[in-house]
């Protein structure tokens, strides 16, 4: 199972780098760095702190939306959104080439089938599909879940580019979400505190 850490945006840094050193050491296989209030300087410096606590580790840090900040600090990979303005992979993939860093691992966040089937012919590497469950925002639900039937349907047309479930996932429907065909999970909430059931 994948596990895919999203920082909350809301922490103090010094929180999430406790929260990133955990992760590490439980060995989470995705961290995504989604500070979009921070500036490209705090937002490098956080990154690089990160990277050094995942230093040796399984754990890959993907920037959300700034392939700028991720290939100059040289981070695993960057996070997209399917929102017609977001950048493309392919010019993810020339801002890391340019930087004379390796090619980058590219996740994007889907809301539709239709979406999940486009990125995974852009040349993605991850799919977070959701909500599954519902969307939380400073603890009141926004947006219901979307169901399990359509994960399942993602996943499908996803065509063999692993889909993680994103939106209200537990520890109690973690299991529900593999057998529709999710190669794992994704979410906030769910990886703030430790859940030995996910280790």
């Amino acid at each position: 199972m994948v596990r895919y850490a999203i920082t909350d945006g809301v922490s103090p840094s010094q929180l999430l780098l406790e929260r990133a050193q955990r992760w590490a050491y439980e060995g989470v296989e995705f961290v995504q760095l989604r500070e979009k209030h921070l500036a490209a300087g705090e937002l490098s410096k956080l990154a690089r702190a990160m990277l050094a606590l995942f230093h040796g580790t399984a754990t890959k840090l993907l920037v959300n939306a700034r392939a700028d900040v991720a290939a100059a600090i040289g981070a695993d990979g960057v996070h997209l959104t399917a929102h017609p303005d977001e950048l493309t992979p392919g010019q993810v993939c020339r801002a890391f080439a340019l930087a004379r860093r390796p090619a980058p691992v590219i996740s994007v966040s889907c809301h539709s089938v239709v979406q999940v089937a486009q990125a995974a012919t852009a040349g993605v590497d991850i799919i977070l599909f959701g909500p599954v469950f519902e969307k939380r925002v400073d603890g009141e639900v926004v947006v219901a879940g979307v169901g399990l039937d359509a994960l399942h349907e993602a996943c499908v047309a996803a065509d063999g580019v692993p889909v993680l479930a994103l939106g209200g996932i537990t520890m109690g429907n973690t299991t529900v979400c593999l057998e529709t065909g999710a190669a794992g999970v994704a979410g906030i909430r769910l990886f703030a505190v430790k859940n030995d059931i996910l280790t």
